[in-house]
């Protein structure tokens, strides 16, 4: 696995990343969220000087009630599902590699328990964890779970999904490996999955469980989130076909030690910081 030391510092897709993140915790509080948008409704009726007062209050009018179907129990519902409908059925076949994109600290013992069990069914001989913050955590839980050393590998330098796919293609596609099964949880598994097909990945993609405590208002903000990254994404065209070797030659830039065809030397997770 990289030693986190290899890795340049912040740039802005983390600090974007990092936003959209807050915005999403923000969004999840609907007992301010709420009370916010109704005054957001009335206030301009409150002050004589403000023009185009029924503009400003629809506006808010509409917000509210955008804000009220998402969190809606049908909404998450009919989304959640639209956003597996599209991906194919995990058949059970054999694979170069494991990948477990990372999400933070409450995602991870899903994520392990998924991989560490696919490992032990034999479905692949690897487990590459990929993820700024969560693949040196994610190697330490998959050697508690029973998973060696030798079948575990990773980088600890991306910091969004297209960072994920991109660092991961420039380190495992030189080494021949491009049939992967790719685990993360099922609203972001889309998304993820196109992303890895479009750098040249053969895509198996295989759902974890959503941590306990995600549920309802959080869940649904979680599912309108990656609807939003769907679109961003598709606008910016990394669902389209891409070149592999364009795409190593674009993450070695990005990681300090330049990305050859050779194995990255291993480094024992449990040493690093």
């Amino acid at each position: 696995m990289l030693d986190p030391g290899m890795c340049l510092q912040e740039n802005l897709s983390g600090e974007l990343g990092r936003l959209t993140w807050r915005v999403f915790n923000a969004l999840t509080r609907a007992d301010r969220v709420i009370p916010l948008l109704t005054i957001w409704v009335a206030f301009p009726w409150f002050i004589k000087s403000i023009r185009r007062k029924r503009l400003m209050s629809g506006i808010g009018v509409g917000l509210l009630a955008l804000y009220l179907v998402i969190i809606s129990p049908m909404a998450l519902a009919v989304g959640s599902r639209l956003l597996t409908v599209p991906l194919p059925n995990d058949q059970g076949g054999k694979a170069d590699a494991i990948v477990i994109l990372g999400r933070g600290p409450a995602f991870r013992p899903q994520r392990v328990q998924v991989a560490a069990k696919l490992w032990a069914e034999g479905r692949s001989p690897l487990i590459f964890a990929s993820g700024r913050g969560d693949a040196i955590e994610l190697g330490e839980m998959l050697q508690a779970a029973g998973v060696p050393e030798t079948a575990i590998d990773g980088e600890p330098c991306s910091r969004t999904t297209e960072e994920n796919a991109q660092f991961t293609a420039a380190l495992l596609q030189p080494r021949g490996i491009k049939n992967i099964v790719l685990v993360t949880d099922s609203p972001h598994l889309l998304r993820s999955s196109l992303t890895f097909q479009s750098l040249g990945f053969e895509v198996t993609p295989h759902a974890s469980p959503m941590p306990p405590y995600l549920v309802g208002k959080r869940k649904a903000f979680l599912v309108f989130r990656e609807y939003l990254g769907l679109a961003s994404y598709g606008l910016l065209g990394r669902f389209l076909p891409r070149e592999s070797t364009d795409t190593v030659a674009t993450a070695s830039q990005q990681i300090v030690p330049t990305v050859s065809g050779e194995s990255p030397q291993p480094v024992d997770p449990l040493n690093q910081g």
